[in-house]
């Protein structure tokens, strides 16, 4: 009897854990990719080449994924994403448009301000008049923070102000964004009275939704708008790699 129970207790676990039941509800499913930065070449895990992401960009268009912004966020498909870059690199100007237009898709960029205004680790940013120009049919704005401080080390006071100001930069700037939210280096107060109390400034500030890395495929809508996954893509992440993301999230049990 026990050798029949286990295979089965398996594989529960295993549609449990990567989510798999969500195909049961293909509506509700939606995918969230994360990227860094494109290069001709990749050379470390955030930085994806554009052969890669050009092979990806198809596969999405190829297999009728519909492409979400997070404003426009209706669940009406059975193949839903959002694709997001961080920190707004130079390298996303450079070949985001061209790519995004040629396989009719759309992507959110998190923006941290302190990044355009000082720089980051000697990379090339856009400048907020480069961001401010980035064709609205094609990309959504959105946060970051202002210092890229882990949230999960500072004070809510400091959170709440650093937020502020990450809005009011691109306020002053004149760029249209969007309330969300992509945690710096994905983390946030896991205690649950500090988690709370972040939450509430949150919803405070107006964000409507916030975004941790996970590695997990979203039920959408959803009960927990700042709990959002996103699926990290690596740089010398296969074809096949990639397609094994977008059913699973993560590839890893443990």
């Amino acid at each position: 009897m026990i050798m029949y129970i286990i295979p089965v207790l398996l594989a529960v676990f295993i549609v449990i854990y990567f989510r798999l039941y969500l195909f049961a509800f293909p509506h509700n499913r939606l995918v969230i990719l994360m990227y860094h930065q494109v290069e001709k070449e990749s050379h470390e895990d955030l930085t994806v080449s554009v052969k890669n992401l050009e092979q990806q960009f198809s596969y999405l268009s190829r297999k009728k994924y519909t492409p979400h912004f997070f404003s426009e966020l209706t669940i009406s498909s059975k193949k839903n994403i959002i694709i997001t870059f961080d920190d707004g690199y130079k390298n996303n100007l450079e070949y985001l448009p061209s790519l995004l237009e040629k396989y009719d898709l759309k992507a959110t960029i998190f923006i941290p301000t302190g990044f355009i205004e000082k720089g980051y680790n000697n990379y090339s940013m856009m400048t907020f008049d480069e961001i401010r120009s980035l064709d609205k049919k094609y990309f959504e704005i959105a946060l970051h923070s202002h210092a890229h401080e882990n949230l999960k080390n500072v004070s809510i006071d400091f959170i709440e102000k650093d937020l502020k100001k990450n809005m009011e930069i691109l306020d002053v700037h004149n760029i249209r964004y969007s309330k969300v939210l992509a945690y710096p280096y994905g983390k946030y107060p896991q205690k649950k009275e500090d988690k709370l109390t972040f939450f509430s400034i949150l919803k405070k500030i107006g964000i409507e939704f916030a975004v941790r890395i996970g590695n997990k495929v979203n039920y959408y809508p959803t009960q927990r708008p700042y709990e959002l996954c996103r699926i990290d893509i690596k740089g010398k992440d296969s074809i096949i790699k990639f397609k094994l993301k977008l059913i699973f999230g993560r590839l890893k049990l443990f």
